[in-house]
């Protein structure tokens, strides 16, 4: 078993998955769900806290961030099938290995966890989704923690779920979640997941750091299509670039700065809005301190 790990002054580019961004004041790495509650009790009350998992997602300002992270990943693991067509998920596991345990387990409802590049906590955070399908649409409760340590078990009913967003009570974290799939076949379910992986990989740029989707589609059309129709596929700052493959993603060529990323966000949203009064809102989560100056423009 692991020990806990407390580091100061963490570089973030490290464990997100744009490889950018500043430091973390304080860096912490539970050893289990017991430690993590002893470590939750001691943090100052008004202490800021950014809960990590796989990193997709997320953007730390090269300022870096001013309090606390929580690393969830190689703790909070467990994953069992409970009760059933049932399976509890720890906040820390990979979403792709929840895919890979339910269609070995003859379940299926789960194949679209294969294309979300995170962990179950990220997911249930953001209402994560891929190839049309959503993380609480298979929720029925979840387990979360305060930063008093205090645990509580709610039901999905408990949280208002929207497209890629979800409105929890204010200063709760969760740990785990119980999944209510169906009974299927393993072969079918395998081959699902082969044929989204296929999918992924031909339509997005799985071999350049990103973070995955960067916006939201409006409704009723496609935030790739408007940025594609803007001319911005391979427009970039410093080393940041909107994908030549999937427009709707934002790749670090090598050495791209959180500050050349968020300015190329905000280009990206400010055309789409002037070409076609369509608003686009970010999927991406900033955090932070500090907005450099731009680099040169490699359009």
């Amino acid at each position: 078993m692991m020990d806990a790990e407390l580091r100061h002054e963490e570089s973030m580019a490290k464990y997100c998955t744009w490889r950018a961004g500043g430091k973390a004041k304080r860096f912490y790495h539970p050893a289990n769900r017991e430690n993590l509650l002893s470590f939750l009790r001691t943090l100052p009350v008004d202490e800021p806290l950014l809960w990590l998992g796989l990193g997709s997602n997320l953007l730390v300002r090269d300022g870096g961030f001013p309090g606390t992270v929580i690393y969830t990943r190689s703790s909070l693991l467990g994953l069992k099938r409970i009760d059933g067509d049932c399976v509890s998920a720890g906040a820390g596991v990979a979403c792709a290995h929840v895919a890979r345990f339910c269609a070995d387990e003859g379940l299926t409802g789960a194949e679209f966890f294969a294309g979300i590049p995170g962990t179950v906590g990220g997911a249930l955070a953001m209402n994560a989704g891929a190839f049309g399908g959503e993380t609480w649409k298979v929720v029925e409760s979840v387990t979360t923690v305060d930063r008093q340590g205090v645990v509580r078990d709610r039901t999905a009913g408990e949280f208002q779920v929207g497209y890629r967003q979800v409105v929890k009570p204010a200063e709760e974290w969760f740990l785990a979640a119980r999944l209510r799939l169906s009974a299927g076949k393993v072969w079918q379910s395998r081959e699902r997941i082969r044929e989204l992986l296929a999918q992924r990989a031909a339509t997005q740029p799985t071999n350049l750091p990103s973070c995955g989707s960067v916006f939201r589609n409006p409704e009723g059309d496609y935030a790739a299509r408007l940025i594609e129709a803007c001319g911005m596929k391979g427009v970039g700052i410093g080393q940041a670039c909107v994908s030549e493959k999937h427009a709707n993603f934002i790749v670090n060529l090598g050495g791209a700065t959180a500050g050349d990323i968020e300015h190329l966000i905000e280009r990206v949203r400010a055309t789409v809005l002037e070409r076609y009064g369509v608003a686009l809102q970010s999927e991406v989560c900033i955090v932070g301190d500090g907005l450099p100056e731009p680099g040169q423009a490699g359009d």
